[in-house]
């Protein structure tokens, strides 16, 4: 069994960052993929950055160009850096990672982008 724990949201004006970290209970050196989804409220959740180990970064395209998905193996964590922050990117941010093909969740954490 694996535990993620999303942390980094927060409340941030328009044109803002934040760097949402997603810390991992055991060493993701064995990670098969890798990846960050939202959930506005009254929508469904769907994906934002996604990345096979070894292959190339996927981005939804209302985010690309402005957020960057990475990983610390050291560290356990998988980044998601969001720069221009816009009020549509309000959302609860969850990270997925998938370690010989289970995915495991983390609970989410909360970006709101107001004025």
């Amino acid at each position: 069994q694996v535990q993620l724990v999303e942390s980094g949201g927060g409340l941030v004006q328009p044109g803002g960052s934040l760097r949402l970290s997603c810390a991992a209970s055991r060493s993701i050196f064995s990670i098969n993929a890798m990846g960050w989804y939202r959930q506005a409220p009254g929508k469904q959740r769907e994906l934002v950055a996604h990345m096979i180990v070894g292959g190339i970064p996927n981005y939804a395209d209302s985010v690309k160009g402005r957020f960057t998905i990475s990983r610390d193996n050291a560290q356990n964590t998988v980044y998601l850096q969001m720069n221009s922050l816009k009020p549509e990117d309000t959302a609860v941010y969850y990270c997925k990672l998938n370690y010989y093909g289970v995915n495991y969740w983390g609970e989410g954490t909360l970006v709101t982008v107001s004025s």
